[in-house]
């Protein structure tokens, strides 16, 4: 068997993932990259235990175990309440903030166990958490969760949130005369201007957060370092939309790349303009409010997986602690739309995943990387409310107009 025969068997592509140390506890059901375990590097699996895999039998035992299982010291790793999720090194994965198990807590009901976890779990912090995130049916997944009572209490809570953010207009000017070309030094300096101001944003929203006290200095630097590129985007998708795609796409639009520009876009910035035009769409149509977006941030932001923090306990206990209110409003609040929760969660991997490949885009790549995709964007937002056809799609560009 040749060698392309044999990468195209998926027997023997699995056969010789596995004897190089693969772990099976890092593959995501999906295909994607990321999930749980993968932290952890290449293992160490006998020839004895490769047999086991390859012939099924392994597989045969792992089905006739409980379908979710808890440790008696409450550790759940694997089969863990919210929790976000970095691949090696920080970089961000397309999946990483989301389980397997934690579909099947968005279908419905939370588990004895989770409610067990955190009623028996102490906090020092003024804001104890909502017995009534457990009221759900525990047992049955079947069972409707009981919507009135529960939005009135978490209801502060996202106000909290949402008092933290600076909702007004980004004071970055992006207004320029009519007439006037804008060439790729000028609107390289306004991206880095606009950069900074969103990251200051970020720095003073973090002061006002209303769980401040509860973590060290040290962790929010730690945190801040590996997420401020996500925090950003999630911002630009949102709350500064209408300005980043209206008032910066307006400035962009007067800039003509040079040939030698178009000729040196690499396939990568491509695949990166396709995505992040996916995501404008997705956040579009979801039309995520501010309330869910507060949530949203907070949830991302609370990343108990990023190496160097101090105290990951009481990181873990925030981050469910904000999931579970983001899930009891939202579903008390788009009553009619049962799958709007996990819709908007399944966003932040790929918010994660994009600002990890816009921070890695070559600089000279930008300009005319923010033309394509905000050109793309605002054509695409202007067809939907006439009817017509957005002339830059994500298979085409027309980034030289």
């Amino acid at each position: 068997m040749s060698r392309k025969q044999r990468n195209r068997c998926q027997y023997c592509r699995l056969l010789k993932c596995l004897q190089m140390g693969m772990n099976r506890k890092a593959i995501r059901e999906d295909g994607m990259p990321g999930g749980r375990n993968k932290s952890i590097g290449p293992v160490q699996i006998t020839d004895e235990e490769i047999e086991r895999i390859m012939s099924g039998q392994e597989f045969k035992e792992e089905a006739s175990l409980p379908e979710h299982t808890w440790s008696n010291n409450g550790d759940s790793s694997d089969h863990s309440s919210p929790s976000n999720g970095a691949s090696e090194g920080n970089q961000p994965s397309p999946a990483s903030t989301l389980s397997s198990n934690r579909s099947i807590e968005m279908n419905g009901g939370y588990t004895a166990a989770v409610r067990d976890q955190y009623i028996n779990t102490p906090m020092n912090t003024p804001y104890q958490l909502l017995p009534h995130l457990f009221s759900y049916a525990a047992q049955s997944g079947l069972l409707a969760p009981q919507p009135c009572s529960l939005y009135p209490q978490s209801h502060p809570l996202v106000l909290q949130l949402v008092a933290a953010e600076d909702l007004t207009p980004l004071a970055t000017p992006m207004l320029i005369e009519d007439g006037y070309k804008v060439t790729q030094v000028e609107l390289f300096a306004l991206l880095c201007r606009l950069a900074d101001e969103l990251l200051f944003r970020q720095i003073s929203w973090i002061k006002k957060l209303p769980f401040f006290c509860e973590l060290s200095i040290e962790d929010y630097t730690c945190l801040l370092s590996s997420t401020w590129q996500e925090l950003i985007l999630l911002s630009c998708l949102t709350i500064y939309s209408a300005q980043i795609f209206g008032d910066l796409a307006d400035v962009t639009a007067k800039y003509t790349p040079s040939d030698e520009e178009l000729q040196g876009f690499s396939e990568d910035s491509m695949e990166v303009m396709e995505r992040l035009i996916y995501l404008f769409r997705k956040f579009h149509q979801l039309k995520v409010s501010n309330e869910e977006y507060a949530c949203m941030k907070a949830i991302n932001f609370l990343n108990q997986d990023i190496r160097g923090l101090t105290n990951v306990s009481q990181l873990e206990q925030l981050n469910k602690r904000y999931w579970y209110m983001c899930q009891d409003y939202t579903e008390y609040k788009y009553p009619h739309q049962p799958k709007r929760f996990p819709e908007i969660m399944m966003c932040l991997p790929e918010v994660r995943f994009m600002a990890g490949k816009l921070v890695n885009v070559p600089l000279e790549q930008l300009p005319l990387l923010f033309k394509a995709v905000l050109h793309s964007c605002k054509s695409s937002f202007i067809s939907n409310r006439t009817g017509s056809s957005p002339c830059l799609t994500t298979t085409g560009t027309c980034p030289g107009n």
